[in-house]
């Protein structure tokens, strides 16, 4: 039988979280100029979802009643 080497847990586990620290140091983070210019664009593509949105439901709403000669 080959003696198969057994490596220490502890060993695997420090060895992950030493590659992990590394990575994070290689990580170039947003300046607060670029998150500010970025918050912005999200909250007004959301707006402009919810706009539009709204107006369909409306109008579908609005024909659907003009279909069956219910008013809202």
């Amino acid at each position: 039988m080959a003696d198969k080497k057994k490596t220490n847990v502890f060993a695997k586990l420090f060895k992950y979280l030493r590659e992990c620290f590394g990575e994070l140091k290689k990580i170039t983070w947003p300046t607060v100029s670029q998150t500010t210019k970025n918050f912005g664009v999200v909250l007004l593509v959301i707006i402009i979802a919810g706009v539009l949105i709204f107006a369909l439901d409306k109008g579908l709403y609005a024909l659907l009643g003009l279909l069956t000669g219910l008013k809202a």
